[in-house]
């Protein structure tokens, strides 16, 4: 339970001064309920129902006595009246406290999603390497949701807490032997229920890992819906659909029968209790008709609160695992978070970096497990210009796209170090680089918005006249205009309404919109024809001497006009050196690719 502790306490710490005039508040709703009670008997009296002892229940004397100075034909519209008054008042107050509390659960639960988000963007890339995207949507939506009715549930246990304590306080003035009994038997059955409490803890630990399970192979399905739809797999992915549901149908159901029987339990222990009531009443205590009648009216009220403490209590540790999982990702993300992307998100109008010298690696080693003997980089000796192309190139799994995440900061070496000018690659000046970046990937990605917006979301103040620029450096000008609403055409998701060819020129696009000093293409026009692949290599070197560009390339053609020409193979930089000069080292790795690519 030590999680639900931990949140509750960050709810106090959130709701504040809120939270305790609220608890007011229900200990006031619970006096006049009490009050209310009190009323009722001598209403009935009034009303000649039944000629009972009131000066036999504490404190009726003293009420009656004002009531009976008022005249005989007044008295009873009188406490009518007053108890109208009393229970409209209760009611307004408990909308008003349900309203407060509804603003402080919301606000508690925006509070946690905003947090939670904010510390998935500015944890390191290596963690979103470790996880399950499913897992982390699973976790914002399911399992907040479980969180928000946990934290109502708590809110409502202690309500019903309130209210059950100061209910037994009235029932403990009229009779003490009897509320003891009660109290008794109501510990019996807390100490009987325990068993549908751990029911219930495990069915919600049984609901989470079902869930998480629906988000990862739902995500995974509409990832690959191509292939499934290509190799006609519906029927098997729609047998696994219909598995998952009926275990997921078992699992809630199993809960909703663990409460049923709970509610069971508790309203025949209730009706057992009232023939309790008045047979331990006149044959044992001798209690007086008044009294009785008073403890049965309190408790008809009371002890359906015993129930609602039950139901809450099954209701929020069937939450205590998705507090559990909130937690642990909470834990996870504050160990693998960036202090630069912390202070980017504190600081968005933060200066980029210019480079005026080099991106230099020294002796620089990374591996994605650190308890793996095997390195994914190992002692990278490697030194780019600024505002000049370097070309990096290999064969597949060589450790091309390991050394560019290292090289724009997403990957801190394990050993060795990278330095930008002279300087080590640490703190705010990691913060400032990984601005000065544009970055496009062999895997292009839009969201599902327009052309315009997908652009302005690098660039919000860039003008009409600089987003065609760009569009037109990136070949991308004359197809955009032939689409049905141009610029404004909606792109599906991930871009799905364009070719791969057009998506990559989009992100080309909005990547030299960002106006970088470093651009960083991981084989960004792999799925272009030879003509545009011309004209956006053409584009590039227009653009030497005016910014840092960094290629990974397969086809080599592509890189003759590099300044430089880098391979890596096996997580090592094998050769270095200028396209013709690479090409001519017969026995090198560069000229064996070539060869291949001749022969393809």
């Amino acid at each position: 339970m030590k999680e639900l502790l931990h949140y509750f306490r960050k709810f106090h710490a959130f709701a504040g001064r809120r939270l305790y005039i609220n608890l007011i508040g229900m200990v006031l709703i619970s006096f006049i309920e009490g009050v209310g009670i009190y009323l009722l008997v001598p209403m009935l009296s009034l009303m000649g129902s039944f000629h009972l002892n009131l000066g036999s229940i504490p404190y009726i004397d003293r009420l009656m006595g004002p009531i009976e100075s008022i005249p005989e034909q007044a008295r009873l519209p009188l406490i009518l009246l007053v108890y109208v008054v009393l229970i409209i008042g209760q009611a307004l107050l408990q909308r008003m406290l349900q309203l407060q509390n509804s603003r402080m659960n919301q606000g508690f639960i925006q509070l946690l999603r905003l947090d939670i988000y904010q510390r998935l963007l500015a944890s390191g890339w290596h963690f979103f390497v470790r996880k399950r995207k499913s897992d982390f949507y699973h976790m914002l939506t399911t399992e907040l949701g479980r969180v928000a009715s946990g934290t109502v549930q708590a809110m409502t246990f202690l309500t019903s807490a309130v209210f059950t304590a100061i209910q037994i306080g009235l029932a403990f003035l009229l009779s003490a032997k009897l509320t003891l009994l009660v109290i008794a038997c109501g510990v019996g059955f807390v100490l009987f229920s325990r068993r549908f409490v751990r029911s219930a803890k495990r069915l919600g630990g049984r609901m989470s890992e079902l869930s998480q399970g629906y988000f990862a192979a739902v995500n995974d399905s509409f990832s690959g819906i191509k292939d499934i739809k290509s190799n006609r797999l519906e029927s098997t992915q729609l047998q696994w659909f219909q598995d998952l549901n009926r275990q997921m149908e078992e699992n809630a159901n199993q809960f909703v029968r663990n409460q049923s029987m709970s509610q069971f339990v508790y309203k025949t222990a209730s009706a057992l209790l009232i023939v309790l009531f008045v047979f331990v009443s006149f044959e044992l205590l001798h209690v007086q008709t008044e009294q009785l009648v008073m403890i049965v009216l309190i408790f008809t009220r009371l002890w359906p609160r015993f129930t609602s403490l039950q139901s809450s209590a099954e209701q929020m540790v069937s939450a205590v695992p998705a507090y559990r999982g909130l937690l642990e990702l909470t834990r996870e993300c504050t160990e693998a978070r960036e202090a630069e992307v912390e202070l980017a998100l504190r600081e968005p109008n933060r200066e980029p970096l210019t480079i005026r010298q080099s991106i230099v690696c020294r002796g620089v080693a990374f591996r994605y497990d650190p308890h793996s003997p095997t390195y994914a980089l190992k002692n990278i000796h490697l030194a780019i210009p600024a505002n000049r192309t370097t070309a990096i190139v290999g064969r597949s799994g060589a450790g091309k796209s390991t050394l560019i995440d290292v090289l724009i900061g997403l990957f801190q070496p394990e050993e060795g170090e990278v330095l930008i000018d002279g300087v080590p690659l640490t703190g705010d000046k990691l913060s400032a680089y990984r601005r000065s970046i544009s970055y496009v990937s062999q895997d292009p990605f839009l969201f599902h918005a327009s052309i315009r917006n997908n652009l302005k979301m690098v660039a919000p103040d860039a003008t009409e006249e600089e987003i065609w620029q760009a569009l037109t450096f990136a070949a991308a000008k004359d197809f955009v205009s032939r689409l049905p609403q141009g610029i404004d055409t909606v792109l599906g998701d991930r871009g799905v309404r364009l070719s791969g060819g057009e998506r990559q020129r989009i992100v080309l696009a909005r990547a030299i919109l960002r106006k970088p000093s470093i651009l960083v293409l991981d084989e960004a026009t792999s799925a272009l024809d030879n003509e545009n692949e011309a004209k956006i290599q053409e584009a590039l070197d227009q653009l030497k001497g005016n910014l840092t560009i960094v290629i990974i390339a397969h086809r080599l053609s592509t890189i003759r006009n590099a300044d430089q020409v880098v391979v890596i193979d096996q997580g090592t930089v094998i050769q270095q050196g200028e396209y013709l000069q690479l090409s001519k080292e017969a026995k090198g790795v560069f000229s064996q690719l070539l060869a291949y690519q001749a022969k393809a």
